[in-house]
Formats: structure tokens, sequence, C-alpha cells
């Protein structure tokens, strides 16, 4: 009996030790599951939240559905409102479930060349900087073009061109391979776990996808970048980059954002800061926004899979509404 409770407080002993961190705080070990179904860990109880810091404790974090009466999106796959001022959810659907991205994925893009590039840098094309699936955005990139990093990040966030997608990665990651091994370390780094990337540039593959969740984890990251917040703000821009034989070739793009060209009006006090357009056959019709209030506090909205983008737009204001109420 007596050595039963020796060991009995050994053991107590050592599990103190185990969890005590440094500063006098506990530190719980956590389990991380990169398949795991929830990309955050669930915190959910407020005497759990006061003892334990994780990766989560900057950002917003959902487990469920977070459903208002104000606010109806029955033709969108997903949804989600974040206020990052106060780390809460002012709404969620289905913020969990995988979805294609489509060029909601130029984000990922972005955000791993600014980390890893530098804006002056000088992109050149090879052979594989080629799109060959009708219909979709390219600046007609060739064989020996050349340009900036910060002019490739202009055309990839405000024409969504997929061809300049396919430089930057070639030329930050030395091959589009070892890119898409950046682009997928980078997104558990950032807790977003329920994403996995098969190209640069969003167009559809079966195990390309991501969540709501995910993509409000990407894009938060992404706008505390000014190169990517100025990008994402602007309606047009003009450039001139050069093939082979140093010609010169112009450029110009008008913005994809319908709120931006003046098709739809935000609330009232709620300024569009910008945010990036995403459209593919099987994604729908996808858009994320990082958002302001009349005190000059942040949001994120997404919406996923919508059926048009006429009924995104609305359904999108409807989401913006609720940061009045």
């Amino acid at each position: 009996m007596k050595c039963t409770n020796k060991i009995r407080a050994v053991l107590i002993c050592f599990g103190a030790v185990l969890i005590m961190g440094g500063c006098g705080k506990l530190a719980f070990e956590m389990p991380y599951a990169v398949k795991g179904q929830v990309t955050s860990f669930q915190y959910s109880a407020e005497d759990y939240r006061a003892k334990a810091d994780s990766f989560a404790s900057n950002v917003c974090v959902v487990a469920e559905d977070v459903m208002k009466e104000s606010v109806s999106v029955e033709n969108a796959g997903t949804a989600a409102l974040y206020d990052l001022k106060n780390k809460e959810v002012l709404y969620a659907k289905g913020v969990h479930e995988k979805m294609y991205p489509a060029s909601l994925t130029k984000v990922m893009t972005a955000l791993v060349a600014l980390e890893n590039g530098t804006l002056d840098q000088v992109l050149t094309a090879s052979d594989n900087v080629k799109i060959t699936e009708a219909g979709a955005a390219t600046a007609g990139i060739k064989p020996g073009d050349t340009m900036t990093l910060d002019q490739a990040l202009h055309i990839l966030l405000i024409a969504s061109s997929n061809d300049v997608a396919l430089l930057i990665a070639e030329n930050i990651g030395g091959s589009v391979e070892h890119f898409l091994d950046m682009m997928n370390e980078r997104a558990v780094q950032l807790g977003a776990t329920n994403t996995h990337f098969m190209n640069p540039h969003g167009l559809t593959d079966l195990e390309h996808y991501t969540t709501a969740y995910d993509m409000y984890l990407i894009f938060n990251q992404a706008i505390k970048y000014d190169t990517f917040s100025q990008i994402i703000n602007m309606t047009t821009y003009q450039t001139t980059f050069y093939d082979k034989n140093g010609k010169e070739k112009p450029f110009s793009a008008t913005t994809t954002n319908k709120f931006f060209r003046g098709q739809f009006q935000a609330p009232a006090n709620v300024t569009v800061l910008g945010g990036k357009t995403g459209t593919t056959n099987a994604a729908g019709h996808c858009l994320v926004l990082h958002c302001k209030d009349i005190r000059g506090n942040s949001y994120i909205a997404i919406i996923m899979r919508c059926l048009n983008s006429d009924i995104l737009y609305e359904e999108m204001i409807e989401l913006l509404e609720e940061i009045n109420n």
C-alpha cells in the first residue's frame, strides 16, 4: 500500500513537470491532426482558454455553424464572417466543409511569393508556363518573357491570370512542384489543415481543396503584407513586361471584384478594402473580402460555391449587413 502511494506521488510530480510551461504558465500537449475534420483547437470553455495558449489564440475559432435569422445564404455552399478585432465569428455556414477554391488559391500563391521572394526579382518564363484549359484567364505569357515579381503579383491578383501563377511558382520555388510543397507546408503552419493544393492557380483538380475557415486563416495572413492589401484594393492596372528579345509587351487589367467595378454597393457604414474572386464550373462562384466598419474595425467575409455571380454579390451584401447589427 505504501509502495503504491509512493509510485502515485512520483507520477503526479512527473505529470506536473510535463504540463508546467515557462513563466509559470500551464502548457498542454495538444494533438495536431493534419487530416482532422476541424482545423482549430477546440477550447470552448472559458476556463480552458485561461490555462492554455495555442496558435489559435490570435485568430477566430469556430467548431460548428453560427447561424443568424437576419442572414440568408441558401444559395452558397459555405459562408462566413469574421470579426478580426474581437476574434469573433459573426456567421458561419459549413466552414469546415472541403470546397474547390478556384482562384482563391492565388491568395496562397501570393503569400508564399511575398514570404520567399523580393518585389524587384525578375521572373523568366519557361516552356512550362502555359495554360491549355479553354476559357482560363491568361496574360499571354510566352517562353522567355520576363517581368518582376511586383508586376506578376499585380497581374495575378487583379487579372487572375493563371499562367502568371505558374510563372511565380516556377521562379520562386525553383519548380512548380517545389512551390506546391511550400504552399501546402505553409497551409499547415497556419492551421489550415483541411487544405491541399495541387496547382498555384486553382483550376480544378480532385485533390485541390480548402474550406471557408482555412481560407480565412490564409487570407488573414496575406493582408498583413502591405503589398498584398494595396494590390487587392486596386481597380485597374497597367504595366509593360518583355519578351525573350526585349520587346515590350503592354498589359492592362481591370479587377474582377464587382464592388470595385461599381456593379454592386456594400451596405452603409461598411467599406470593402479589397478581395479575391474565383470561378470555375466545379467551384462555382467564390469571393473573399477584407472590409472595415465605420469605426475602422476589420472583417473578413467569405462565400464559396455560389450558383452565379449576381447571387454571390447579393448574398455577400446580406452577409456584410451583419457588421452593422
